[in-house]
């Protein structure tokens, strides 16, 4: 579906070693071996990450939070946009209640007045930050129908941020509507989290015009940045072959990485923690550090 070259956001062969002496990964592809990333001397200017998927449930916010604690934890500045009315995001990160907040991204799309650095807030994790949201972003498309260049607000909101951060991870609410086309035609990438299920498999193909239309008509840049299958579990014949068939389609965009569906996850967002944190030894951490790794290797091909 894709060529292996760096312009097109995936891995070229001579980027990485692969060690055959390693099992098939559940792809049944050779598992790169994937470095351990160097230190910075320096931070910024961000990428800005759009994690996106119309369907609910399929692990967007669970991917933004622990792929941003894992790149924290090798030392990169992440910041963390919760652009989601519901507010999981900030829920997620132990913020409580998100309709106590006072000022959130919701502000910073529409007053003038209120820049990043008024909304932003620390996560407890070092290196990470968050823009918090509420039930008041819902509200925001409305607003936005009648701004000139509506496409562009997150955009130009988030244009003084990236110079303090390496990544900017935008946590997407799962529709397909403004708010979405905001964070697409404010991101270098997307990274699709697809849960390994029959039917969102089956949905990811409008999400899939809807990244080509932004690319011809407001982001020319914009490129997939990886396919991530989540919510695995090997015991069961239906999530193989759905991973199987993900491949298929998408081939060389498909992460190595794939997170297996875990209690551990519920657990950690229900103490307002990273897996990283709560767990740090588990599956689930080891699993995110891995797709830190591997999304770091990618993104360093087409910086």
């Amino acid at each position: 579906m894709t060529s292996t070259n760096g312009a097109d956001g995936v891995l070229s062969s001579a980027t990485i070693e692969t060690d055959p002496s390693r099992a098939l990964g559940p792809t049944q592809r050779p598992v790169p071996v994937f470095p351990e990333p160097e230190p910075l001397d320096e931070h910024g200017p961000a990428r800005i990450v759009a994690v996106c998927n119309q369907k609910g449930g399929v692990g967007k916010t669970t991917t933004t939070i622990n792929l941003g604690a894992a790149l924290a934890e090798f030392g990169r500045r992440v910041l963390l946009v919760d652009f989601d009315p519901q507010g999981a995001l900030s829920v997620g990160l132990g913020k409580g209640d998100p309709r106590q907040l006072d000022v959130t991204v919701h502000n910073m799309l529409l007053e003038r007045d209120v820049e990043w650095e008024d909304v932003v807030i620390e996560t407890g994790v070092d290196g990470m930050e968050l823009l918090p949201s509420n039930i008041d972003l819902s509200g925001a498309e409305v607003q936005l129908v009648h701004e000139v260049g509506r496409e562009y607000i997150l955009q130009g909101a988030l244009k003084s941020a990236v110079e303090h951060y390496d990544y900017v991870l935008i946590d997407c609410q799962p529709s397909l509507g403004l708010l979405t086309i905001n964070a697409l035609a404010a991101s270098e990438g997307v990274l699709i989290p697809l849960e390994c299920e029959y039917f969102a498999m089956r949905g990811v193909a409008l999400l899939m015009e809807t990244i080509e239309k932004v690319q011809g008509r407001i982001n020319p840049s914009l490129v997939i940045d990886g396919v991530l299958g989540t919510m695995y579990d090997s015991r069961t014949l239906h999530t193989r072959e759905v991973l199987g068939r993900i491949v298929e389609a998408f081939g060389d965009q498909v992460f190595h990485t794939v997170i297996n569906r875990t209690v551990r996850f519920p657990d950690a967002t229900v103490a307002g923690e990273p897996i990283t944190f709560f767990d740090p030894n588990s599956m689930g951490a080891n699993a995110y550090r891995a797709l830190a790794r591997e999304v770091l290797a990618r993104w360093a091909e087409v910086a």
